[in-house]
């Protein structure tokens, strides 16, 4: 028996979305993002599908992570994008992952331990260009090239940075983040020997930073068929479109007639001012439906849109239906993708919960039975 409320993944949303991000880097190889448990569709099941297409690389944040790709037999370079420690060098080299340094302390003892497994190990070092979050500041870059380059068993395989304003279309961010990292890794002619990959674009930076696409892209959320900066990116994109490959339905539970003036739910935050027809569904914070969305979301019920009123519960919330044709129990519940002609987006329940639509799709995904479809 499974959950009534349940994710979806779309297979072929993945792979178009894919085949966009493929187009828009030209020839620059592809890293997909799959951190955070795939963004909420599944570190596992998109690494495949990327890997199916061609992914040059994944990216994830923690050595944990990157050893469950192993286990699943994907062979591409895994890098470990939120930095290493000590605790977990062990477990990177023997799961043959690739470390991005965020500072040179790691070099030594990362050598050593190549060294035991019999390994010259990749390491990507992460520049500051002016994310102002992690890793080396330009002034210490050279410095920390020359001691991998001194380490018996590393050698240098690219070198990254971040974006922070890429989603900002307007900004002039990006070109001066863009323009330090260029003037810093120019400095690598004639430090090392063969090819050093340079990555520096997320998505936005591969829709909307001209010059940022370098040796490798980072795509992430829009693989997953969203555009970074919301709603505004998808209403001036031209085709071929982005598809959201997430799909969160629920069931019908019951549906009650009340009378007007009734108070309805925790604190009866929403009262009726007619007779009413309440359909109750098994859905709450606890699924990752936030409290925050009480009396502001809407859901597709039978195809027409629905207000969600009332408090919403840890496990049950309710929805006013009077206004469409008959809803029985068990009636599907669209609270993310499309039924009919309609659709509630990513971006839509972002705004009802003044957030953005990555912490709408992890919420939702992390917190659901969720399988992938076609």
């Amino acid at each position: 028996m499974r959950s009534l409320n349940r994710v979806t993944i779309s297979r072929a949303a993945l792979i178009h979305n894919f085949s966009v991000c493929r187009q828009l880097a030209g020839g620059a190889a592809i890293l997909p993002l799959v951190k955070a448990d795939g963004y909420g569709h599944g570190l596992i099941d998109c690494a495949r599908v990327f890997a199916e297409q061609g992914a040059a690389a994944f990216g994830v944040a923690e050595v944990v992570e990157g050893m469950r790709l192993r286990q699943a037999g994907i062979t591409q370079p895994v890098l470990i994008l939120a930095g290493v420690i000590p605790q977990t060098l062990s477990a990177l080299v023997e799961a043959d992952l690739t470390p991005v340094l965020v500072e040179r302390s790691m070099v030594a003892e990362l050598s050593r331990l190549a060294g035991l497994s019999g390994k010259k190990l990749a390491v990507h070092l992460k520049l500051d260009a002016g994310m102002g979050r992690q890793g080396l500041l330009p002034e210490d870059f050279i410095a920390t090239v020359q001691a991998v380059q001194g380490a018996e068993h590393l050698y240098l395989g690219g070198v990254m940075a971040h974006l922070p304003m890429a989603d900002d279309r307007q900004s002039v961010n990006s070109a001066e983040v863009l323009r330090t990292f260029v003037d810093t890794t120019n400095q690598l002619s004639g430090l090392i020997k063969g090819k050093c990959c340079l990555h520096l674009a997320n998505s936005g930076g591969l829709f909307y930073v001209a010059g940022a696409r370098l040796d490798m892209v980072r795509p992430g959320i829009a693989l997953y068929g969203y555009y970074p900066d919301g709603a505004a990116g998808k209403t001036v994109a031209t085709p071929p479109l982005l598809q959201p490959a997430m799909r969160f339905t629920s069931r019908v539970l019951q549906v009650r007639e009340v009378p007007a003036g009734r108070g309805l739910g925790y604190s009866h935050l929403f009262t009726t001012i007619r007779p009413t027809t309440l359909a109750v569904i098994p859905v709450g914070y606890d699924d990752g439906y936030l409290r925050i969305l009480t009396n502001r979301a809407q859901v597709l019920v039978n195809g027409p849109r629905a207000p969600v009123v009332g408090r919403i519960s840890m496990n049950l919330s309710l929805v006013d239906v009077t206004a469409l044709g008959p809803v029985q129990p068990g009636d599907e519940v669209v609270l993310l993708g499309r039924q009919g002609a309609e659709e509630i987006t990513a971006d839509d329940i972002a705004a009802w919960m003044g957030t953005i639509n990555y912490e709408v799709l992890c919420l939702l995904g992390n917190l659901n039975d969720r399988e992938m479809v076609d």
